[in-house]
């Protein structure tokens, strides 16, 4: 019986493996290393200069192939897109990025719930 104490006791100090979220808005490059993405709910940081970036943001595809806003040097700027991201539940940071897709600029324009890029 006390074997099955110390599986119960392992098993719920483990955390679990939080679940992939669908977000999609602005995401945002203005300068380099710094990236997030804005939907109705947060922003959402996937990179900061000076820190690493959250695991999956190298994994990204090419975000300019459904249209790019240049706003800055070095083709930086915004699109809109979807990204799958795994959040902690507890402090609401990104903790991975599971997948991405980019999006037509309209479909974020349209999107009243979004606030401007």
């Amino acid at each position: 019986m006390w074997m099955l104490g110390v599986f119960v006791a392992l098993t719920s100090a483990t955390p679990a493996a939080a679940a992939a979220e669908k977000r999609c808005g602005w995401l945002e490059n203005p300068t380099p290393a710094n990236w997030w993405l804005v939907d109705k709910d947060n922003s959402w940081t996937l990179s900061t200069q000076g820190s690493p970036p959250v695991p999956g943001l190298d994994e990204m595809p090419d975000m300019s192939t459904r249209g790019w806003v240049v706003t800055n040097a070095g083709m930086h700027g915004y699109g809109c897109a979807c990204l799958d991201l795994e959040i902690d539940p507890r402090t609401r940071e990104v903790t991975r990025i599971v997948a991405a897709r980019p999006l037509p600029l309209k479909r974020c324009k349209a999107d009243r719930a979004l606030p401007a890029p």
